[in-house]
Formats: C-alpha cells, sequence, structure tokens
C-alpha cells in the first residue's frame, strides 16, 4: 500500500495539467504517471527520513527543485504540443507538486535497493504495456520528451520536397539510360561522380543554366545503392532475363549497341583497379575501355571528343567522372573538414564538369548526352552531406 502514495502522488502531477488543457478530438498519447517524478519522490520518501546529517537534508532540498522543474517542463512539453502559451498553466506545477510532497510526507521509505528494484520493474511493466497498449502508455517521460523536443533536428533527407515534384520529371526508376537511349545515333553515357539533389532548388537551378539553349530533359530518380560501380552497372543494364538453363543473366547496353555495329567504349580517369573495374567492366561487354590513370575531367572529355570525332562509327560512350569524387585530395579529414570549404570546392569542381559536358553537347548535336549522379556527396563532413538528399540523383538528357 505504501507504494501507492508516490504513484498518486506522480500521477496528481502529469495528469493534472493535461486535464486542464483537455480538448475534445485531441490526440494526445499521454502516460499516467510521470517516471522521472515517481523516483524523485520515492527518493524523497527515503531521505526525508534521514534528516540526521547534513548532506541528507541538502539532498531533500534538491529533490524538491528536481520535482518542481521536471513537472515545469512537463507543461512545457504540453503546451508545446498545443502551440499555446504559458498563462494561468503555470500555477499548476506549483500546486501539484506541494500536494504531491504532502501526499507522501509521511509515507514508510523502501530501502535503497528496493527503490532501485522498483523502478527497475516499472520501467518493464510499462514497455511490456508500450508493447500491447501503444495508445495508453503507462508512463511519461518529461525530461526525455523536452531533450527531444529541444535538440536541433537534422533536415528532412528521404522524402524530396514537393517543390521538386512540380519543376521535374521524379522517379524511382533506375533504368534512364535504357529509357533515353536512341539507337539511331550515337550517345554518351556520363555518371557523375557524388553528383546529388540538394535539399535548395535554387542551387540545382543554378547547375542546370550551364545547359541553357541545348535541348534538354531534367529529373531526379532514386538509387538504392549509394555505391558508384552499383551505378555504373545498373545505369548499363538492358534487361535481366534466364538463359536456358534457368540461371539468372543480365544482357548490358553495349552488347546490344555492338550488335548493331557500334563502337563501344568505357572511360574512368583512373587506375582500372579501382573496384577492379578491369574485370566487370570486360564483362559488361565494351569494346574498349580507356583509363586515365590519374588524369582529370577536363582531359578525359578530350577523349570523347576525339572518339565522336571518327564518324565512320557509331558510338557507345560511357564515362565516370572523377573530380568531384570524395574523399578529395585536398581534403583527407573526411569527416572533420570545415563544411562551407568543402561545398566551394565541391562545387567548383562540378561546375567545371558540368560545363565540359555542356561543351561536348553543343559541338555534338547530333549526338545524345545521358548523365545522372552516382549517389549524393558521401565519405564528407555531416553538416555538408546535410545539404543533399539521401540516395537521390538528378539525370539529364541533352540532344
Amino acid at each position: 500500500m505504501r507504494l501507492l502514495y508516490p504513484l498518486i502522488a506522480s500521477a496528481l502531477i502529469t495528469i493534472t495539467p493535461f486535464l486542464a488543457t483537455f480538448e475534445k478530438g485531441q490526440n494526445i498519447v499521454r502516460g499516467l504517471f510521470s517516471y522521472e517524478e515517481f523516483a524523485i519522490l520515492l527518493f524523497f520518501v527515503l531521505f526525508k527520513r534521514k534528516l540526521t546529517k547534513k548532506t541528507h537534508a541538502l539532498l531533500l532540498v534538491a529533490l524538491t527543485v528536481a520535482l518542481f522543474y521536471v513537472a515545469w517542463i512537463d507543461l512545457q512539453n504540453l503546451l508545446a504540443i498545443k502551440g499555446w502559451t504559458l498563462g494561468w498553466y503555470g500555477l499548476l506545477p506549483f500546486a501539484t507538486c506541494v500536494l504531491a510532497l504532502a501526499i507522501v510526507w509521511k509515507a514508510k521509505p523502501f530501502s535503497f535497493n528496493g527503490i532501485l528494484f522498483i523502478l527497475f520493474v516499472s520501467l518493464i511493466a510499462h514497455l511490456f504495456s508500450l508493447n500491447n497498449y501503444a495508445a495508453q502508455p503507462l508512463a511519461q517521460f518529461p525530461v526525455i520528451d523536452y531533450l527531444e523536443r529541444t535538440a536541433p533536428k537534422p533536415p528532412q533527407r528521404k522524402q524530396l520536397s514537393d517543390e521538386w515534384a512540380k519543376k521535374y520529371a521524379v522517379t524511382d526508376s533506375v533504368t534512364i539510360t535504357r529509357d533515353y537511349v536512341d539507337t539511331l545515333r550515337s550517345n554518351v553515357m556520363i555518371l557523375i561522380e557524388s553528383w546529388g539533389v540538394p535539399l535548395d532548388t535554387s542551387r540545382f537551378s543554378s547547375e542546370l543554366k550551364i545547359f541553357e539553349g541545348i535541348p534538354q530533359t531534367v529529373g531526379i530518380h532514386n538509387r538504392m545503392y549509394s555505391r558508384t560501380r552499383t551505378a555504373e552497372r545498373e545505369d548499363l543494364i538492358f534487361k535481366i532475363h534466364r538463359d536456358s538453363t534457368g540461371r539468372r543473366d543480365t544482357t548490358f547496353l553495349p552488347q546490344i549497341f555492338a550488335k548493331r555495329n557500334y563502337q563501344t567504349t568505357f572511360l574512368f580517369g583512373d587506375d582500372s583497379l579501382e573496384h577492379q573495374r578491369f574485370k566487370y567492366i570486360n564483362k559488361i561487354g565494351f569494346n574498349n575501355a580507356l583509363y586515365g590513370y590519374g588524369l582529370k575531367d577536363n582531359l578525359m572529355s578530350l577523349k570523347i571528343d576525339s572518339l565522336l570525332a571518327d564518324t565512320t562509327h557509331k558510338h557507345f560512350i560511357a564515362w565516370t567522372t572523377g573530380d568531384t569524387k570524395f574523399p578529395m585530395e585536398d581534403f583527407p579529414d573526411i569527416y572533420n573538414s570545415d563544411a562551407d570549404v568543402i561545398d566551394s570546392a565541391y562545387s567548383y569542381r562540378l561546375e567545371q564538369t558540368l560545363s565540359l559536358i555542356a561543351e561536348l553537347a553543343k559541338k555534338h548535336p547530333s549526338t545524345r548526352f545521358i548523365f545522372q549522379g552516382d549517389h549524393n556527396p558521401i565519405l564528407s563532413p555531416v553538416k555538408f552531406q546535410d545539404r543533399f538528399y539521401k540516395r537521390w540523383v538528378p539525370f539529364v538528357i541533352l540532344n
């Protein structure tokens, strides 16, 4: 029976402001008693009976202050949910706490270990109840609720805002290359390293200004994996099927174009050992694979220009860029570099790469250019990553 006193007292503090602010039709899930206040009251009763030492008296004062403080932030949490101002509700924590202390004043204390056991059992009971009756939890946790409410919230990065859907084609499909290749002329497929969709639509609009005057289609699509190697492969898939033995097999676009007598070429400005491209690029079916072993995007674009200058063949070219790859060579500390400095360097390099693509598209207007991001910027400071949606990348079709 003595356990009921602190339990009822904590319930009084918790339920009173809820009832005082109750509105018909409201949907606020709230516990029947405050776990923190229940614990404070249990220890209050224990130390009230041990006032022989000065430290016990100080603890009693501290527990009283803590009780008022928890009741105060509990009220603040409730008002914040409703968007109400404090007003006369500010009197409730003081009135309920005084009544709660009066209720437990003559209650018999539990031992220290007994209190810990009661709190453990109470927490387990709450979790069990919450699992089975989520609409009515047993306990309320004002301090945890307050910390959750006031803690800085990271930006929402998974779902695109409505503004994107209104301005651009948005799809979950990863068949962009397959959907837009033109089998009657040369095609250049470009995978831009770390080109993600920024939360700020104006930032993306400024990137697109580079392609003004060129026939274009612009959209956004979702990547399941944030890996360059995976993006290279899935962007080149023509179809997935079963062979004569029933085994799963894949036909890639370079194989389709090779049958049409196209010259098929893969280009990458770094070592063929990276991601073991020397193995899987060959299996995808390219006639040629050109590696730069340290060449920047501007030199790789010159190679593409020279390939397209050969008009004796139609071409299917795939190029994975590298200038915007993370970690950047000038910023070896992946996660602790200054986000703004990283952003400035990244934006400059991205602009240069996009400008190279625009120049190629203008110089070769009869060639279809399909380019997209492999993933949003990763292996970079978190504050910089937070400026981009997760797994969403742009795609642009030129000519």
